[in-house]
């Protein structure tokens, strides 16, 4: 497990990795909340489309938000933030891209977080090609999802800097770990 970093350029490091990764989360809420709320706006949602709005939202929370952001993605940044703070060197330009586990990681969490990463794209593309109102009940779901992972990435980040770090694996190369 990483300790959290003591001094000011960990801290610095530490910080831009986490900004870093909020800034594409806000940029993304910000760019689907008018498509997300142009149903509810416009007033084309009837009541199947209503009932399957509040449960993409629903939906979202819980398995975007709170499993895969709060459980797992969130703390695995942190810890991963740590760590790079800890090691310095190159890394520390691609900060956020090492936190996200997309460099920098082992074996299998390159493979996991490039899949996810190409499944969430294929899906961004399928979804556009929905009409209203279930493109909006989707991208609903997804800022609910997406803002709940950004909340859940912050708190954490400040726990950890109190002392409280999460207890994850960092999921780190082997030979990185050695060294």
């Amino acid at each position: 497990m990483s300790s959290r970093p003591t001094t000011r350029s960990g801290l610095a490091i530490a910080w831009w990795a986490v900004l870093g990764i909020s800034a594409l989360l806000l940029q993304a809420i910000v760019r689907l909340l008018p498509r997300a709320l142009e149903p509810v706006l416009d007033g084309s949602l009837d009541a199947i489309s209503a009932l399957a709005y509040v449960a993409s939202i629903v939906g979202f929370a819980y398995t975007e938000g709170y499993r895969g952001f709060q459980r797992s993605f969130s703390p695995r940044v942190v810890v991963r933030s740590f760590a790079l703070a800890q090691r310095r060197g190159w890394l520390v330009v691609i900060a956020p891209l090492v936190a996200m586990g997309l460099v920098h990681a082992s074996r299998r969490r390159l493979i996991g977080s490039w899949v996810l990463l190409l499944a969430i794209v294929g899906l961004i593309s399928l979804v556009s090609m929905l009409a209203q109102p279930w493109r909006g009940a989707v991208d609903a779901g997804v800022v609910v999802g997406l803002s709940w992972g950004l909340v859940a990435t912050l708190i954490l980040m400040i726990r950890g800097l109190r002392g409280d770090v999460p207890d994850v694996d960092p999921a780190l190369p082997d030979r990185a770990r050695s060294a």
